[in-house]
């Protein structure tokens, strides 16, 4: 979701790290732009292209951080944490937006809780899904780093509570 002809856009909180709060907030502004028209182009694209091949999308999944949110602008660039949670935070609401722009549900589930709650959806045990999800990464194939591990079990947790919302297990 980053543009590379905007420079910054790919930690734009830290890009504005040191700037006044008028031109910082300026700032911010362009690169939330960019960005959510970035997610909403690509996020249609993967709607499209699941419809076409017979799939309907209803629900999309973003793992949350734990970092504290609703902090003002001063608060957050006169801390280097709060700069990461916000550069985070900055893409995970872009891609929550768009998912609501395709009409999906968005489902956030904290990275904290995320391996308790998808033990207890699919009735396996914490070991077991961590040795299923790295096998499926031994079948997809690079890259297959912390971020993909959390992607394809937030995907299999969406996927169960869906199911078991429509009562097949």
């Amino acid at each position: 979701m980053s543009d590379s002809r905007l420079p910054g856009s790919r930690q734009p909180y830290h890009a504005v790290e040191g700037l006044g709060l008028g031109e910082a907030a300026r700032r911010l502004t362009r690169y939330r732009e960019s960005a959510a028209a970035r997610a909403n182009a690509g996020l249609e694209q993967v709607v499209e292209r699941l419809s076409r091949g017979g799939y309907e999308p209803r629900r999309c999944g973003i793992v949350e951080g734990s970092g504290r949110r609703g902090v003002s602008l001063e608060t957050t660039l006169a801390s280097h944490a709060l700069i990461h949670t916000a550069d985070g935070n900055h893409f995970r609401d872009v891609l929550a937006d768009a998912g609501a722009r395709c009409g999906l549900e968005v489902c956030r589930v904290t990275e904290r809780e995320l391996l308790a709650r998808a033990a207890a959806a699919l009735r396996k045990g914490p070991e077991e899904l961590q040795g299923r999800v790295l096998a499926l990464g031994r079948s997809a194939g690079p890259p297959w780093a912390a971020d993909q591990k959390k992607a394809s079990l937030v995907a299999w947790l969406l996927l169960t509570e869906h199911d078991a919302g429509r009562g097949s297990g």
